[in-house]
């Protein structure tokens, strides 16, 4: 995270905790008509909801309920000049990552990587997250002929997304040519 945002997010962190969230991490995006700051939230881990109950999930209500408190203080400290929209976001299933503990959270995942400073000569890369130990993480990336090993420190990630496992999700065929689960032509009711 860029400085702004890691002031905001430790700003704004308390906030959030106390109406039963937790801020994930948050965007500062800067620019000459009004800056975007975007956070995003999720439910606590370990608060996903009891066994046997769907787990609960970041609904509109949180981020309303976020997006108003959170204005308020914003309007009292008054952390960024200018004009700027604020935006609440679940984080999706391309969950944005902004710290080790998030990347470990999700080991043997695929994630999107962007770097401030090029690696091998790249600043953009897919892989597997492999390892995460103190602020470093490590991907396996796919590489001809091979995959490759790519170890990254953290304060050099400018930004990291999950990549959804469609298949998995239920969103894409499993083998080419087949059509996913339910994906079939809904039939029109009395028919056979």
């Amino acid at each position: 995270m860029a400085d702004k945002a890691t002031d905001i997010a430790n700003l704004l962190s308390p906030t959030i905790q106390s109406l039963g969230l937790e801020l994930l991490g948050v965007e500062y995006l800067p620019s000459p008509g009004g800056a975007v700051l975007r956070l995003y939230i999720d439910i606590p881990a370990g608060a996903e909801g009891a066994e046997g109950e769907a787990p609960r999930m970041v609904g509109i209500e949180d981020c309303e309920s976020v997006s108003r408190e959170v204005s308020a203080q914003l309007d009292v400290e008054d952390p960024i000049t200018g004009h700027y929209t604020l935006e609440v976001s679940s984080p999706g299933v391309d969950r944005p990552l902004f710290t080790a503990a998030q990347f470990a959270r999700f080991l043997g995942e695929e994630a999107k990587v962007v770097l401030q400073l090029p690696l091998d000569g790249r600043r953009r890369f897919q892989g597997r997250i492999v390892a995460v130990e103190g602020d470093r993480i490590d991907f396996e990336v796919d590489a001809k002929p091979e995959p490759q090993r790519v170890s990254v420190d953290m304060g050099n990630i400018e930004k990291a997304r999950l990549v959804p496992d469609w298949v998995a999700l239920g969103f894409a065929p499993t083998k080419p040519g087949k059509k996913p689960a339910g994906g079939g032509k809904a039939k029109a009711p009395g028919s056979k």
